[in-house]
């Protein structure tokens, strides 16, 4: 795996309200279709995507929790809508509202993933990163990677719960209020 290892830079990229990032992957999560929004916005070629894990953009200020939460929905069978924030080449980071949804085979059997990334409204952004960023110190409050994964795991359970709603409903009524 060539995954380019990188510092943050704090700068942000963007791409147009019009334009869609695409990419497919296999049920392992390595990619095998990159459009060129994702390319150009990621600033890598598509030589240097397929066939790399997806994680190759994850970006360091992204909670391990969020992305558990992701993959276990989506190998259920479920599709899932999440914000994340991305990583290009260079170090620069930009944000995603990203729709992952399984994909399937003519007799139903899960084969890969399919994600469509728009950008998301600032003001969801608002409400979304602090939820993150506490998630994120969770996990690294822990010296064990597993229990600070299962820390941030609970500590979203709980979170939810206060608000009354499910992960899909928390978001979907980040769209609401923007």
């Amino acid at each position: 795996m060539t995954k380019y290892m990188v510092a943050p830079t704090g700068r942000e990229r963007t791409f147009g309200e019009d334009e869609i990032i695409v990419s497919k992957t296999d049920t392992s999560g390595r990619l095998l279709y990159v459009n060129d929004v994702f390319c150009r916005v990621g600033l890598y070629t598509e030589s240097e995507l397929i066939g790399q894990p997806h994680s190759i953009v994850r970006h360091p200020d992204m909670p391990r929790a969020v992305f558990k939460l992701l993959w276990d929905t989506i190998q259920k069978g479920e599709e899932l809508f999440a914000y994340v924030k991305n990583m290009a080449k260079n170090g620069d980071h930009y944000w995603v509202l990203a729709h992952v949804t399984p994909s399937y085979d003519g007799s139903g059997r899960i084969i890969g993933f399919h994600s469509n990334r728009r950008v998301p409204e600032r003001s969801a952004l608002a409400v979304i990163e602090p939820v993150y960023q506490q998630l994120l110190a969770e996990e690294n409050r822990h010296a064990n990677r597993k229990d600070g994964l299962a820390a941030a795991e609970q500590m979203l359970a709980e979170f939810l719960r206060s608000q009354n709603t499910e992960y899909d409903r928390f978001i979907f009524a980040t769209l609401k209020a923007a």
